[in-house]
C-alpha cells in the first residue's frame, strides 16, 4: 500500500526546526508586549464573500489562489488567504472598533494556491499586527518603529530595506488610475501578457510587474505623488518628518502598491537582498475604508504582516539563529539498576519544581550507562546526573559535566543548590 505523503506545498515542521520557529515567535512576542499590543485569534475558515467584498474579485488571490469550497449546507466557505480582512470580521462582530482604539497582532498559517517555491507555500504562516481608531501618521510610524526594533532584535537590520509610499484617497487613487490606463494604452503592446491583462481588471498592480521590458515602460509613466490629494500628502510629510528624526532609513517608492484593493494613503514593505526572487518580508499599510466596506462604521485603521516561513529562512542563511536552539535538555538524568529509574523521574520532578529555568530530561526505557550518556551528550545538555543502584543506596548522585570538566559525586539534598549555584 502506497504511503500518503503531505500535500504539495503544505510542509511538515519537523522537531529539528521548531526550535527556530520557537525562538521567532518569542523575540516577536517580547517585543509586541514592549508596544502594548493584544493577541486576538481567528478561525481558519471564513464565508467566501469576506474575502471578495475586502481584497476584490479582480484580483489574483480571489481569481487563482483561494482554497473554496462549499459545506454540507452548500454554504461558501474559504480556507483564509490573508488576515486583516478576517481581523475586521472579529472584531466588527464583536464590538471592538466603534469609537475605540485597538492594537491588536495575530498568528497562523494562511493558505493560497499558487505555485510553491523556496520561502513561498501554499499552506504559509504569517504574523498580523492591525490597528484601528487611529487616523494620525504616527501610528503609521509606530508600527514601522515597532518592526525596525524587532528586526534588530533578530539581527536582520542591517540586511532589510524600508520602501514607503502614500497611494492617497480613493479619489486620488481613481484618477491616478485613470492617468495611468490612458498612458499604458497607447503602450499596450510593450507590456508583458499579465500586464495586458490587468490593465482591464487592476492596473495599479502592473507598478509592481517584475518583467524588465513593462519596468522599462513605466519609467515614463505618471507619477503617484503629483496625483495625491492634500491630507494624503501632509499625512505622507508627516510621518517621513518621523522617521527622519528616529533615523529610520527608507526608500521612497513610487511604483510600491500593494495586492489587495483594501489600502490607501501609507503603503511600506520591508525587502531583503538575502532571499532572491522572494524578497518581500514584511508589508503592510493603511486601510481606513475597509470596516466601512464591510458593513461597519467608517474607522481609521493600519497595519502589517509578516512572512514566518521568509523570516526563517533569512535567520538560517545568515546563520543567525542562536546556537543554544539546538539543545532539548540542560539536565539529563541517567539511571541503571533497580529502584533507579524510579528515583530518577521523582529527582527530575523535584528539579523542574525548584529550578524552573532550566531543562530536565530523564532516560526513559533503559539501557546502560555508555548509551544512556550518548543520548545525554544528543540532547545538548551541559550535565548528566548518573544514578546506580550503589547511589541509590547512599542517597547520592554522580554529576557529568558534559563539555568538560570533571564528575563529582553529591548527597542527594546537595544537588538543588549544586545546580543554583551554576546560574548565578
Amino acid at each position: 500500500m502506497a504511503k500518503i505523503k503531505a500535500i504539495r506545498g503544505m510542509n511538515d515542521i519537523l522537531p529539528a526546526d521548531t526550535a527556530i520557529w520557537q525562538y521567532l515567535e518569542e523575540t516577536v512576542l517580547r517585543v509586541l508586549k514592549q508596544y502594548g499590543y493584544q493577541q486576538i485569534r481567528m478561525p481558519i475558515v471564513e464565508q467566501t464573500d469576506l474575502f471578495k467584498r475586502s481584497i476584490g474579485e479582480v484580483t489574483d488571490i480571489v481569481e487563482k489562489e483561494m482554497y473554496t469550497f462549499a459545506d454540507r449546507n452548500g454554504e461558501s466557505l474559504t480556507l483564509r488567504p490573508e488576515g486583516t480582512a478576517c481581523c475586521v470580521r472579529a472584531c466588527e462582530e464583536h464590538g471592538l472598533l466603534y469609537n475605540q482604539i485597538q492594537r491588536l497582532w495575530y498568528t497562523g498559517p494562511m493558505f493560497r494556491y499558487e505555485r510553491p517555491q523556496k520561502g513561498r507555500y501554499r499552506q504559509f504562516h504569517q504574523i498580523g499586527i492591525e490597528t484601528f481608531g487611529m487616523n494620525g501618521p504616527d501610528i503609521d510610524a509606530e508600527l514601522i518603529l515597532m518592526s525596525a526594533r524587532l528586526w534588530s532584535e533578530l539581527g536582520l537590520l542591517d540586511h532589510v530595506t524600508l520602501e514607503i509610499n502614500s497611494l492617497g484617497s480613493a479619489d486620488a487613487r481613481a484618477c491616478y488610475r485613470d492617468a495611468l490606463v490612458l498612458y499604458l494604452e497607447a503602450r499596450v503592446d510593450l507590456l508583458d501578457a499579465d500586464s495586458q491583462r490587468r490593465m482591464s481588471s487592476n492596473p495599479l498592480r502592473i507598478l509592481d510587474s517584475k518583467n524588465p521590458d513593462t519596468q522599462a515602460v513605466l519609467d515614463g509613466a505618471p507619477n503617484f505623488k503629483d496625483y495625491l490629494d492634500a491630507e494624503s500628502a501632509e499625512h505622507f510629510k508627516e510621518l517621513l518628518a518621523i522617521l527622519d528624526t528616529a533615523e529610520i532609513a527608507y526608500r521612497v517608492n513610487p511604483r510600491l502598491v500593494r495586492g489587495l484593493d483594501y489600502y490607501s494613503k501609507t503603503v511600506f514593505e520591508w525587502v531583503t537582498t538575502e532571499l532572491g526572487a522572494q524578497g518581500t518580508i514584511c508589508a503592510g499599510g493603511r486601510y481606513d475604508g475597509l470596516v466601512e466596506q464591510l458593513g461597519g462604521k467608517a474607522t481609521p485603521a493600519v497595519g502589517f504582516a509578516m512572512g514566518v516561513e521568509r523570516l526563517i529562512l533569512m535567520l538560517q542563511t545568515l546563520q543567525l539563529v542562536p546556537p543554544a536552539l539546538d539543545t532539548t535538555a540542560d539536565i539529563y538524568i541517567a539511571s541503571v539498576g533497580e529502584g533507579t529509574a524510579n528515583a530518577a523521574l521523582q529527582l527530575a520532578e523535584l528539579l523542574r519544581s525548584k529550578l524552573t529555568q532550566l531543562r530536565v530530561q530523564v532516560n526513559c526505557g533503559g539501557g546502560g550507562f555508555k548509551g544512556q550518556l550518548k543520548r545525554a551528550d544528543r540532547s545538548g545538555a551541559r550535565y548528566a546526573v548518573l544514578i546506580g543502584e550503589a547511589e541509590l543506596a547512599q542517597n547520592i548522585v554522580a554529576v557529568k559535566p558534559l563539555r568538560g570538566g570533571d564528575q563529582i559525586s553529591l548527597a542527594s539534598n546537595e544537588l538543588l543548590a549544586y545546580f543554583n549555584s551554576l546560574q548565578t
